[in-house]
């Protein structure tokens, strides 16, 4: 009997010993999940052997080359937090073919949005179902350009996000976006500040440009190749072949030569 026993414990130990766990972590999109499984690495028997979905095992069959993971079945709700672990015999792994539908995408709705006098960009959204990043961007050398980020709460509540902008001469145009993992970008509507700023002048000497008072900037070869891109009063061109360069700075597009 005892040595009965001693073989079983033995058998089990070789089990956990040759099994491994692939997880999988997202939001539940109102999609179900399908997996490719292969078969064992030793060829006897497929891959995954148990699926358990936020720690409760489900029903789904798994005994096959392919099978789907109802989160349907589960009553989970848009956007609740999705952990499945996919058990399975070492020396193999099977697939996930649709990773990217457990992802958050996009779907804020911008309740207001407005620039205060201090220049602090304001939004409060809701209808968020997943954490995704604001992208705020400005619209300057006749393209948007990303000027910072903000964490999204992520959940369907109303939230209230802040930033503080630069801005340059003349009409200042932002906006506010996301972007989730295949899915198309959402953008905010556009929130307009007329500024009376004056243009700074820029100088053009051997080794530098100097403006005359700190202002973003992106400077180009002939190419369109960014060379030099920052903020500030001065751009160092020392280190630039001469030749002609094209310069934005403010809301400004113009070029200039480097001779030396």
């Amino acid at each position: 009997m005892k040595k009965l026993i001693l073989t079983f414990a033995l058998l089990i130990g070789v089990k956990l010993n040759y099994a491994a766990t692939l997880v999988v972590e997202g939001k539940y999109q109102n999609k179900n999940v399908y997996v490719q499984n292969f078969f064992g690495g030793s060829g006897v028997g497929f891959c995954a052997f148990e699926v358990k979905v936020n720690g409760n095992i489900t029903t789904d069959e798994v005994n096959s080359s392919a099978f789907e993971i109802d989160l349907g079945e589960l009553k989970l709700k848009y956007g609740d937090k999705v952990v499945i672990e996919i058990f399975h015999k070492d020396g193999c792994q099977p697939k996930v073919l649709n990773m990217e539908d457990l992802k958050p995408k996009p779907s804020f709705e911008v309740l207001t949005m407005n620039i205060t006098s201090s220049g602090l960009l304001k939004w409060t959204t809701k209808n968020e179902t997943g954490t995704l990043p604001y992208i705020v961007e400005q619209f300057k050398w006749n393209k948007w350009v990303p000027v910072g980020e903000i964490d999204g709460a992520g959940t369907p509540e109303t939230h209230d996000y802040s930033f503080q902008i630069t801005t340059h001469s003349g009409e200042n145009k932002f906006r506010v976006k996301q972007i989730g993992l295949g899915a198309t970008p959402r953008y905010s509507s556009n929130v307009i500040l007329n500024s009376m700023i004056e243009k700074p002048k820029f100088d053009v000497k051997e080794t530098a440009l100097t403006f005359s008072y700190e202002t973003g900037f992106e400077v180009y070869d002939s190419y369109g190749l960014v060379v030099k891109k920052g903020f500030g009063k001065e751009v160092r061109i020392d280190n630039l072949e001469k030749g002609k360069y094209y310069l934005c700075y403010d809301n400004q597009i113009t070029e200039f030569t480097k001779k030396k």
